[in-house]
């Protein structure tokens, strides 16, 4: 998987930031529905809120949006919005580089996961395959925690 990040440590007017959000998600190759549902009906919940950053997910089209106490998935697919609070948000990391071998391959994976209801769990991961994209993990890794803790 490929990921778009982006979180920002300064303050920025909350309209550019989701301007900046919808951006990134017009250069991925979305159906029109999806593209409708994003730049029409995701863009008008997003209206009044402050976002701290956002991850796409550039091979389902699905995104995560960092709010000040929570996270929302967003998965064009479906036209589903899953809202977190972050309290029941927690972040694992597992390091596979010292293990003889994987079968698929990972040799670092980082999950941000909820404790909710089975249906409505937030699940998003990001794994790398090449000792060069470790610090893209880890630099991500540390956003999510830095968010996680404010």
């Amino acid at each position: 998987m490929f990921f778009v990040s982006l979180m920002r440590d300064a303050p920025q007017s909350s309209q550019s930031e989701i301007q900046e959000y919808l951006d990134d998600i017009s250069s991925l190759k979305l159906t029109k529905e999806e593209s409708d549902w994003y730049n029409i009906d995701v863009a008008a919940m997003l209206h009044h809120v402050n976002l701290h950053g956002h991850e796409i997910n550039e091979v389902d089209g699905s995104s995560l949006l960092f709010l000040e106490k929570s996270a929302v998935l967003c998965c064009p697919e479906t036209a589903v919005m899953h809202h977190f609070p972050k309290n029941l948000i927690h972040c694992f990391v597992d390091d596979y580089r010292r293990l003889s071998s994987q079968d698929d391959g990972v040799l670092c994976k980082a999950e941000l996961f909820s404790i909710s209801p089975s249906q409505e769990q937030l699940c998003w991961e990001r794994c790398c395959r090449s000792e060069l994209e470790i610090p893209l993990l880890q630099s991500a890794v540390s956003r999510w925690l830095g968010w996680l803790n404010a």
